[in-house]
């Protein structure tokens, strides 16, 4: 989808894992936190993407994925950027979909992080602190869910159409 549109993506769990392997003090703090299945402090993932977006100031927009995943991080985030986002898209599954599709992905790109347990931590730390955010942005009119049980091309062109909703 960034591609398509001209986004900078801001992979959340790419920025944390890319962090997670430097053998720094936030490194290693931040690798020990995924390997329990447990979220990274907000001031930190706050750093993190603001980083990366104000590393590429010339984009024409962004799509950060896994991001906010508290009402906290929500709120910090609007405050720090000035402005709220244009849409959030939530994906709607189940959680056999989603385990499965976890341990998928940590089996063909060797992630340590994707094992069961944790995945199974993350989801219900997901379940827990999401809510609140789903919440706030549906009353903001922003949020827009997408069934995502289908196949992949059917759940992009549902993601596309609500980009261009937005054009």
């Amino acid at each position: 989808m960034a591609t398509k549109y001209g986004f900078c993506h801001v992979g959340l769990g790419q920025l944390l894992r890319q962090e997670a392997q430097r053998n720094t003090q936030r490194g290693r703090q931040i690798h020990d936190i995924m390997q329990q299945g447990l979220l990274v402090p907000t001031g930190l993932i706050l750093d993190m993407v603001s980083e990366n977006m104000l590393s590429n100031p010339s984009s024409r927009g962004f799509l950060i994925d896994g991001f906010p995943r508290e009402l906290k991080q929500a709120k910090e985030f609007e405050r720090i950027v000035g402005r709220a986002p244009n849409i959030v898209i939530v994906f709607d599954c189940s959680m056999k979909t989603m385990v499965q599709w976890a341990l998928h992905r940590g089996h063909v790109e060797h992630r340590a992080d994707d094992s069961e347990p944790a995945i199974r931590q993350r989801l219900e730390t997901h379940y827990t602190l999401c809510e609140p955010v789903l919440t706030f942005y549906q009353q903001r009119n922003l949020l827009r869910s997408i069934l995502a049980e289908e196949a992949p091309e059917n759940i992009f062109a549902k993601c596309c159409s609500v980009i261009e909703s937005l054009q």
